[in-house]
């Protein structure tokens, strides 16, 4: 038996009692014996190394427990569970957290001070995705898009239909998913922006943009909480592909708009015999390009995971095209950022602008990290 499947064998062993301590993965919202079946039934037998990917607050945010999103994932993943709950179960770390501001409860609310979260999950296996949309009242959507793959030949479903979806299935509605943190901040933004209401649109748009600017640099906001997301994606030891995206969507958006993160190719899109990609960042701009699914598609020709999203920033940078969107020199003035996969595990992170912050967490064998991105462009994105 050689080196690496014993390593293999050792972290099954060990990340099971991690998973352990973690808690449950689902509660009454975990899938049942034939949901499994049917999963492993489809299971195609190739040889890949397990691993977890996701943005950098996968391994930060731990809502007063003692592992990250993408521990837990990998833990319950390399123990044999199916890789999609697996993944769920690790965001919902993250959704739970009132410290996270970009994702689930305590979210940044739209412009109304309400929170409304969108996720999407995919399972390459079964070739099935689900999603909702602009949902309130739940602080796990995540969860509530797993039901919708699972219950119905849907995909998405949005907005209160979506609530009373999730309501039938069980799931606890809150009334209100503020924390005193962000409930906080929307009042400052509230009390800031109500003397810019009558300006015409174009100057309106940059006093806002301005005021977001100001409110990111006396710490109001963390730079990237403002448009904030998890993705996170997973492949086994069989090659077999999961991803899963969940959010509160751009802070202070007006009611209804509902971003990239529940839209199939754009904030997520898995191909089981290719891999998954994911993002975070503007999301208008990966709509426009249904990014995601463009980096699977240059992996299927044959690029790297990180040669596949380059080209795809390249792509997000020709078609930005409108003058407020752009730096002095023509470059875009937002950033994005893609997390890519291969179903044989060889993974990357990319983003439009480097710096400090410019990192993606990864957990496989040699245990859970930060790693650094690799930049397109030079500079930062308000320069």
């Amino acid at each position: 038996m050689s080196d690496k499947i014993s390593r293999r064998e050792f972290v099954v062993t060990t990340t099971a009692g991690v998973a352990a301590a973690a808690g449950p993965a689902f509660g009454q919202e975990s899938a049942g014996e034939d949901s499994k079946t049917a999963t492993h039934g489809t299971m195609k037998q190739s040889s890949a190394k397990p691993v977890v990917v996701a943005s950098a607050n996968g391994h930060k945010f731990k809502n007063g427990g003692t592992v990250t999103a993408v521990e837990k994932a990998f833990a319950m993943m390399t123990s044999g569970a199916d890789v999609l709950e697996s993944l769920i179960a690790g965001v919902n770390i993250v959704e739970l957290d009132p410290e996270e501001t970009s994702v689930g409860y305590g979210g940044l609310p739209n412009a109304d001070g309400v929170v409304q979260l969108d996720s999407c999950c995919m399972h390459g296996p079964l070739r099935r995705a689900g999603g909702v949309a602009a949902i309130e009242g739940v602080r796990t959507p995540s969860l509530v898009a797993y039901k919708v793959m699972q219950e119905t030949d849907y995909h998405l479903m949005a907005g209160k239909g979506a609530q009373e979806f999730a309501r039938a299935f069980g799931f606890r509605i809150e009334d209100d998913l503020n924390t005193e943190r962000s409930r906080k901040t929307w009042l400052e933004w509230k009390r800031r922006s109500d003397p810019a209401s009558f300006l015409d649109p174009i100057k309106r748009e940059a006093a806002l943009r301005q005021l977001e600017l100001d409110m990111i640099a006396e710490g109001w906001i963390d730079p990237n909480h403002f448009y904030g997301t998890i993705n996170c994606n997973g492949v086994n030891a069989r090659g077999d592909v999961c991803g899963v995206t969940t959010t509160s969507g751009r802070a202070w958006k007006l009611s209804g708009r509902v971003g990239d993160s529940p839209i199939l190719g754009a904030g997520l899109f898995v191909d089981n015999e290719v891999g998954a990609a994911g993002s975070t960042g503007r999301g208008e701009a990966n709509l426009y390009n249904l990014t995601s699914y463009l980096i699977v598609e240059h992996m299927r020709r044959g690029l790297s995971p990180k040669d596949a999203g380059i080209e795809a920033l390249k792509r997000v940078k020709a078609n930005t095209i409108e003058k407020r969107l752009r730096r002095s020199n023509g470059d875009p003035n937002f950033d994005i950022k893609f997390y890519i996969m291969n179903n044989r595990g060889e993974h990357a992170g990319v983003t439009m602008y480097g710096g400090d912050d410019a990192v993606y967490a990864v957990c496989d064998e040699k245990g859970a990290r930060l790693v650094p991105m690799e930049p397109f462009l030079t500079g930062r994105a308000t320069d």
